[in-house]
């Protein structure tokens, strides 16, 4: 199976680095020998114009086994984010993500970063992962809206 993983995400790879979303990063994570792991990515994803999120750079790992694509990957915040779907490890709470909901092996690595990209301003609140700021989702936005914005100020390049 690992083959299979690794051939795919060489493609995802190459595909990529010809067409990605502007202001997005994505690529395997490189060693200090300089070889990359190709099964472990590093990634970036920009706050969305217009939302409480613009001008943030989120850094998201995305971890995949060999049993890709199959299987989704593990995507982590690191830091972690204040987001009600985000768990208190960084692990995105995202249907897309879940083997048991939405995944599907057809799902590109360009797809998975837009649909959280997505989840950064449209938080699913029948699916929380972290209970400090699902509460401020639900019953206090104004200090929800604030805690995005001071998060988005601190996560500028």
């Amino acid at each position: 199976m690992a083959g299979i993983a690794r051939g795919r995400l060489q493609e995802e790879r190459k595909s990529w680095r010809k067409d990605h979303p502007h202001g997005f990063v994505a690529k395997p994570r490189s060693g200090a020998d300089g070889t990359q792991d190709i099964m472990f990515w590093e990634c970036v994803i920009p706050g969305k114009a217009k939302t409480l999120w613009e001008g943030g750079r989120f850094k998201l790992t995305m971890e995949f086994s060999d049993e890709y694509p199959n299987k989704p990957p593990k995507c982590k915040f690191a830091p972690v984010i204040f987001h009600p779907n985000i768990y208190p490890s960084g692990t995105v709470c995202l249907s897309i993500l879940s083997e048991d909901k939405g995944w599907k092996p057809s799902i590109t690595i360009k797809q998975l970063l837009l649909g959280i990209q997505d989840l950064l301003d449209n938080p699913n609140p029948d699916d929380p992962a972290q209970k400090e700021p699902y509460l401020a989702f639900k019953n206090d936005r104004p200090l929800y809206n604030r805690k995005v914005r001071e998060l988005a100020a601190l996560m500028r390049d």
